[in-house]
């Protein structure tokens, strides 16, 4: 009876599918099979490839991102690496981007991390360009052998100059004007566009106050002002800002003249610095917005210092460099419990009495606070290294190790350590320490507690009462 009736239908399927009703039917049906599958491929193999969405929705938002319409018309740019970006991108997954509904991340090899893409911001350069330098080199084995090309290279730190013999380093200065160009492509509707390194701590809900103060449609580069030679710009590790107008005005007269910028990319150490230059040359100003935008991490900002008539204390942060992962994490904690509790607008003094002074000591074991000025003769203990420093009026704080004593009159937090930091560079905001040392002595830091009271008073008498101050 089954091969009976198998031999009864198939004829009569068959006479339908020829005819014109049934032929209608199968070609709507295949129609939208080919529409589904080009979908499918469309959206898993092209979109991924230009842009990183967050799972962020109206329904599984924390209750403690903000609610400012602004947050959707803001694109968050992060440029990274291959060699630092497993090490330094994961944090902010889980922290600092967690409530930006759109963030893009630039790289120069192409990966997902996370479950995030990271995407290749250097692979539309021009072939002359990518044949001009050994740090293409660097970028060739990143492209063909992925990650296996970085065993054979040597990686080196960076320091207020750069890395001369740090090909990751070298190659980074290629990254900024493709970045501002890919950025604009991929979301030519955002009025914001915010980029940031993959050690920068951003303040998402400050950052939002504050571009609701400034119009999108005026040309805006807005960041913290740094100078080499001639050129003014804004330094690239503290994060900075281009609204959509600036956007498209430097963009537009980047790509006719592309190949004069590669070569004077080619002929210089710093991308942020070219990116300045274009800008400059394209009639867009930089907005100085220290301190708002920040060079150092938490750890060693000094709160009472002044630049350019303006003094941290006072004003909102929305960046911080430099900064590490259990600095970013902790720092995050403390900054969401601020706005959970809806105590208003975070500012750098409330950052330094609440997250900051509370682990202030008069011993702290295994701790450097980078006092850097060093007091003559041979110590014995922390105890008459804080004495040195009470004989001082204006002494704050004090570290010592291995019969050294170091003070300063500067506050700064500093972070766990065994050797003495040798060297501060304020230009880089790194410690340089001591390659080993001379005994097993680990160092000790130490603050002058009855003085921070005093200190914190002065310092909010020099703000203009408790609302913040911003620079507009």
């Amino acid at each position: 009876m089954r091969a009976k009736w198998r031999i009864q239908t198939m004829p009569s399927l068959d006479r339908r599918l020829r005819s014109p009703v049934g032929f209608r039917r199968r070609s709507r049906i295949q129609i939208l099979v080919v529409a589904f599958v080009c979908f499918v491929l469309f959206y898993e193999c092209v979109l991924p490839r230009h842009h990183t969405r967050t799972n962020w929705t109206p329904e599984s938002k924390s209750a403690r991102c903000p609610e400012a319409s602004i947050a959707m018309e803001v694109l968050v740019v992060v440029r990274t690496g291959a060699t630092e970006a497993l090490e330094k991108l994961p944090v902010h997954f889980d922290t600092t981007l967690r409530c930006v509904p759109d963030f893009v991340v630039y790289s120069d090899l192409e990966e997902n991390i996370q479950g995030h893409h990271v995407n290749d911001v250097l692979n539309d350069v021009s072939e002359t360009l990518k044949a001009s330098g050994p740090e293409f080199e660097l970028y060739e084995q990143l492209r063909t052998q992925r990650r296996e090309g970085l065993n054979s290279t040597v990686h080196l730190g960076s320091g207020p100059s750069g890395s001369p013999e740090n090909l990751s380093w070298k190659l980074d200065r290629f990254k900024f004007m493709p970045m501002v160009n890919k950025a604009l492509l991929h979301r030519p509707t955002a009025k914001w566009f915010v980029f940031i390194e993959a050690d920068t701590y951003l303040q998402w809900q400050n950052l939002l106050k504050y571009l609701a103060k400034f119009d999108s449609d005026q040309n805006y580069y807005i960041g913290k002002q740094m100078w080499i030679g001639e050129v003014l710009f804004a330094h690239g590790g503290s994060g900075f800002v281009l609204s959509a107008a600036a956007m498209r005005t430097v963009t537009n007269h980047w790509r006719p003249r592309m190949i004069n910028y590669d070569k004077y990319t080619a002929e210089n150490w710093a991308g942020d610095m070219v990116l300045g230059k274009v800008l400059r040359d394209a009639g867009v100003q930089l907005f100085w917005a220290f301190p708002h935008f920040q060079g150092d991490p938490v750890s060693s900002l000094d709160h009472s210092v002044t630049k350019i008539d303006r003094r941290p204390w006072c004003y909102a942060p929305i960046t911080y460099h430099h900064m590490r992962e259990t600095d970013i994490r902790k720092l995050w904690d403390f900054a969401e419990a601020w706005h959970r509790n809806e105590r208003g607008v975070l500012l750098h003094r409330n950052v330094f009495k609440e997250h900051i002074a509370p682990n202030l000591a008069t011993k702290v074991d295994g701790w450097d606070n980078f006092s850097m000025d060093t007091e003559p003769g041979v110590f014995e203990s922390l105890k008459s290294c804080q004495a040195a420093c009470t004989a001082r009026d204006d002494c704050l704080q004090y570290s010592f190790v291995a019969g050294t004593c170091s003070t300063s009159k500067e506050i700064r937090y500093g972070n766990e350590a065994v050797t003495r930091c040798a060297e501060y560079s304020v230009a880089a905001s790194k410690c340089v320490r001591w390659d080993k040392q001379t005994d097993s002595a680990v160092v000790q830091s130490g603050w002058m507690i009855e003085r921070l009271g005093r200190y914190i008073e002065q310092m909010d008498r020099s703000c203009q009462g408790e609302e913040p101050m911003w620079v507009v």
